[in-house]
């Protein structure tokens, strides 16, 4: 087995994996780095079910990924700004599939302008965060029939640029900064994926939370030139002498695909990943690591309980 790093791609990272047999969900899966996983995870044997928000668009993808791979995909419509939809797909769900062995929370939305999702919620926290606490939560008894199974959240970077508001979630009261609301989202998918590792692991369920890299796809699509101006400045400064800027798309994918699927990480969890490694916890570095308010215990319980007052469950394991 080789080491990975930040040059890796997912084919290079998956080259000694067989996932014959094993099955896995990818929300965000026909575009980007959604795509891209599906495609080099079916490439490796496994059993795909590609879900987002577009019909038309999941089935050229799955379509097109079946052509290249040989894969079994499977498609699920789901529009994560809805909680209905998110129900419906959860009922969907457990009727049709019998199992899931990997769950790879990977849509998001990016530095957008306000907006609100369908039951008024700031779109990038109801997106990033409550959407898929919601749909994970009506996944689970899929994934407690999993062999290993493991739950991806696609977290950010961007994490460094926020901590979670529970004063003011859905920015109602406070002025909306794109950029602080992206980044108390992806702190949401940390403190989500650390309160499902507590929830889980005596359930041999385990749950990660990635940094893929600065990648450039339909994610930022909202972003204006000098949002990339920008992005691009900050990420070349805090690089320094490292010379890490933006990643391709396989480059980007590879990192889920290692949490995923490394023995190495077998029976551990509640752990946030960069450049194929488990991170340092470090306030000050801008380069990387994980901030220890993204880690903390108290504010992942809290944020479990606000989530499952604002979708109107409650989820006992």
């Amino acid at each position: 087995m080789g080491t990975f790093g930040f040059d890796s791609t997912a084919d290079e990272v998956l080259a000694d994996k067989d996932l014959g047999g094993r099955t896995v969900f990818i929300t965000g899966a026909y575009s980007g780095l959604g795509h891209e996983t599906a495609r080099a995870m079916g490439a490796k044997g496994a059993n795909l079910i590609l879900s987002g928000r577009d019909g038309a668009k999941l089935e050229a993808a799955a379509k097109e990924i079946a052509q290249e791979t040989g894969a079994s995909v499977e498609t699920l419509v789901c529009d994560l700004a809805s909680l209905d939809s998110i129900r419906a797909a959860g009922k969907e769900s457990n009727a049709r599939f019998d199992t899931i062995d990997l769950l790879i929370n990977n849509a998001g939305v990016m530095a957008c302008p306000l907006d609100r999702t369908a039951d008024g919620f700031e779109l990038q926290f109801g997106t990033n965060h409550l959407g898929h606490f919601l749909l994970t939560n009506l996944l689970i008894p899929l994934l407690e029939k999993g062999d290993r199974p493991r739950i991806v959240n696609l977290s950010s970077r961007g994490h460094h640029l926020d901590r979670v508001h529970f004063d003011d979630l859905n920015y109602v009261e406070r002025e909306y900064d794109k950029w602080e609301a992206y980044g108390q989202s992806k702190t949401a998918n940390i403190l989500f994926t650390v309160a499902l590792e507590q929830r889980l692991a005596d359930k041999g369920i385990h749950a990660y939370a990635v940094h893929p890299g600065g990648i450039m796809t339909n994610l930022g699509r909202h972003l204006q030139p000098d949002d990339l101006a920008n992005l691009r400045k900050r990420m070349e400064s805090n690089a320094g002498d490292k010379g890490m800027t933006f990643k391709s798309i396989p480059q980007g994918a590879a990192t889920t695909c290692w949490v995923a699927t490394a023995e190495e990480l077998e029976g551990s969890g509640g752990l946030y990943a960069e450049d194929c490694a488990i991170a340092d916890q470090s306030d000050t570095d801008p380069t990387g690591g994980v901030r220890s308010y993204a880690l903390d215990r108290d504010a992942a319980e809290r944020l479990w309980s606000v989530s499952e007052e604002l979708v109107g469950a409650t989820f006992a394991y």
